[in-house]
């Protein structure tokens, strides 16, 4: 998902720019993520900078010819909305320490789901609403030297996320019951990186990686008619992922800047929920310990951007970009792939005030989601199946950011 900023960043010498790149992060992206890391706050050149920012997005996806378990028809719709608009928040402040020190603190929601297809399409049985939530507190920090015509910098820091949700679906059709899993977790992660600056030229290439998160302390309850349990899920990982952008001065006010991204979402196949009380090692997909569970079926994520920027005055600029993100779905589940086209401006009414808005249009490629199977030969979807079109979505971006 993607968060369409605009950053101001000033040139040098013969370019005598204000460098303009939105953030490198699709519209609607595969898997769970929405805001994802961004640590590009870490590189602003004042000795004190903050921001925020919040982007809506707004997929709509349409699940069609829907069938409920084993094919069947249940008589109820065979369409659905696959998709709720969601709204992904940041904010961050960046501190110079001392000279070639930098550290930044931020707030961010890098996952996140939010499907309600509701309990009168054929899929019910398979999901009725899901709703999956992320806070995550981070402390970054880099050490930057002269190398060459530039500067080199290494970067280092620590997060901890928060993660919760449900998942309601129908248990009985006639009457109508569902049931509903809420879970919650939380972990630890860490990023590692380096990047190399010529400011002259405005050019800049970094390489982070973030690691995984692991959630050992899955908890919640199964709530189904009359009756409610205690449960816990297995340990699972939010993924880590690797990164590397690029930005480079092309002519004097203009910057071309993109990015390469990977995140192991394949880690994410399926998570068994068992009943508390039950060994840990015995709590698996498809054994009769489980209860249920949460299957996703991933597979990696692959998102590549590239764009152009410029400034026009001192005090406008703008930008637009080009994203694809590979789906991670692949047989199970509607993470299609998803073209995005992205644009912006920046308004500077002061030095070390920036306004930025931004929007993008995108589509979601069409598939189908059926049986897919996985681990210990456990195979997902059987409980519904469906197809879906090219589909479109829309986001908007709005940010503030003040330095001195």
């Amino acid at each position: 998902m993607t968060i369409l900023r605009l950053k101001a960043l000033l040139g040098a010498g013969c370019f005598s720019l204000a460098l303009i790149g939105t953030a490198m992060h699709p519209a609607h992206a595969g898997g769970l993520e929405r805001g994802g890391y961004d640590i590009d706050l870490l590189f602003d050149p004042a000795p004190f900078a903050t921001e925020a920012e919040a982007t809506y997005v707004m997929p709509d996806r349409k699940y069609k010819n829907a069938l409920g378990p084993g094919g069947a028809n249940l008589g109820l719709s065979s369409t659905a909305d696959g998709a709720e608009g969601y709204w992904v928040p940041r904010i961050g402040a960046k501190v110079q320490v001392v000279q070639g020190v930098d550290c930044m603190v931020d707030y961010s929601q890098p996952w996140g789901a939010h499907t309600a297809p509701g309990s009168t399409w054929n899929g019910a049985f398979s999901n009725v609403e899901t709703d999956i939530k992320s806070n995550n507190y981070a402390g970054t920090c880099s050490y930057k030297m002269d190398a060459g015509k530039g500067q080199i910098r290494f970067i280092g820091g620590l997060f901890y996320q928060d993660i919760s949700g449900f998942k309601e679906s129908l248990v009985n059709l006639t009457p109508a019951l569902t049931g509903r899993v809420d879970l919650k977790a939380s972990g630890w992660g860490w990023r590692a990186g380096i990047a190399y600056e010529i400011p002259d030229i405005a050019l800049r290439a970094s390489l982070v990686y973030n690691s995984q998160v692991k959630l050992d302390n899955i908890s919640g309850t199964l709530t189904l008619p009359g009756s409610s349990t205690p449960i816990f899920g297995a340990t699972e990982y939010m993924p880590d992922s690797l990164e590397l952008k690029l930005q480079s001065g092309i002519a004097p006010g203009w910057l071309a800047f993109g990015s390469v991204k990977w995140v192991n979402w394949s880690l994410l196949q399926s998570v068994p929920i068992c009943p508390v009380g039950f060994p840990t090692s015995s709590c698996v997909t498809g054994s009769p310990v489980a209860v249920t569970s949460l299957d996703l079926m991933y597979r990696d994520g692959w998102t590549v951007t590239g764009g152009i920027g410029h400034k026009f005055n001192d005090a406008w600029s703008a930008a637009g970009q080009l994203s694809w993100d590979r789906g991670t779905s692949h047989g199970y589940g509607a993470q299609s792939d998803t073209w995005t086209l992205g644009g912006g401006v920046a308004y500077t009414p002061r030095p070390n005030i920036e306004v930025r808005l931004a929007g993008a249009i995108g589509v979601m490629t069409s598939g189908h989601s059926g049986t897919l199977a996985g681990e210990n030969g456990y195979v997902a979807g059987v409980d519904a199946s469906y197809d879906f079109g090219n589909d479109l979505v829309t986001a908007i971006s709005g940010g503030l950011k003040i330095k001195f």
